[in-house]
């Protein structure tokens, strides 16, 4: 049996504490701060990262350098036989288009999996190649797996302010001006690649009942299961825990057998969408079908 280590970033939300606990290995995502360096987890924690973004600092997210993969697949590697690593989607960082790249290097032992995942979701792909991993998979059979499913997840995000979108430059000053006017609360989403304008609310609580019908109906039409057996329910948030605990028990309610995982908003998102953030998501389980062949 092959044995095979799984491999993220800290975009994923995965802590390096957490990785120990998991037996898996998270590279930290790098952030330069007023043009001085931070490693998410590892010289960046998620409050300094709060002040730093709440003061006003210049925070430009970057991606690993061509080193640090070859670091750390190459310790890997005298332990493994291979390697899954599962970077952010694609659509939101060069970090998987040099990942896979580098992994051409690799003689067929390093699988990058673009399966287009963030955050919460690509947390729950993590823990699906352990899973499967575990279960003597060898990295084909794993990176199939994982690909065959890329696009069973959804995710919804409130926004509590247009600050941070205007900042970043993805609206222009003139909307984000009307939306804080009208004190609009848009909803975005992330169905594949890319982060998407998908609805404007008008008070949080219009926005929280926006994201969980539309949870709903995702587990109804996209997934085949109303009451979302079969699918994990995942929550996320933008530095504020209060708010998020009680949209978490609005949640809870709806779908009241499942377990909600909730984690902070990886950082590469928060930067742009600044703090009061709420997400909530679902991502189709891996069938036993798939687990048994």
């Amino acid at each position: 049996m092959s044995r095979v280590a799984i491999v993220t970033d800290s975009n994923s939300g995965i802590t390096q504490m957490e990785a120990k606990q998991l037996g898996v290995y998270v590279m930290p995502m790098p952030f330069y701060i007023n043009e001085e360096l931070f490693l998410e987890d590892i010289t960046l924690t998620q409050e300094q990262f709060y002040e730093k973004l709440t003061a006003g600092a210049d925070i430009k997210t970057s991606a690993p350098v061509v080193g640090d993969f070859i670091e750390l697949w190459d310790r890997l590697l005298t332990a493994y036989d291979e390697i899954i690593h599962i970077p952010m989607s694609s659509g939101l960082s060069s970090t998987c288009s040099t990942a896979q790249m580098i992994a051409q290097d690799y003689d067929g032992k390093v699988f990058v999996v673009d399966n287009q995942r963030i955050s919460v979701t690509q947390r729950q792909s993590v823990l699906d190649a352990k899973m499967l991993a575990d279960a003597g998979k060898s990295g084909r059979e794993i990176s199939e797996i994982l690909m065959a499913n890329k696009m069973e997840s959804s995710i919804y995000i409130m926004l509590d302010t247009l600050y941070y979108l205007k900042k970043g430059g993805r609206i222009t000053p003139a909307a984000a001006a009307l939306g804080t006017l009208l004190k609009l609360k848009p909803v975005l989403q992330i169905q594949g690649e890319k982060l998407d304008a998908f609805a404007k609310a008008r008070t949080s609580k219009q926005g929280k009942n926006i994201m969980i019908k539309q949870i709903v109906d995702d587990c109804r039409d996209r997934f085949g299961s109303e009451a979302g057996e079969g699918i994990h329910i995942s929550m996320a948030y933008t530095h504020d825990l209060e708010p998020a605990e009680e949209f978490k028990k609005e949640v809870q309610a709806v779908f009241p057998n499942h377990d909600i995982v909730m984690q902070p908003l990886s950082l590469s998102v928060s930067c742009h969408i600044g703090p009061g953030a709420l997400a909530v998501t679902a991502t189709k389980a891996i069938s036993k079908e798939e687990m048994s062949c």
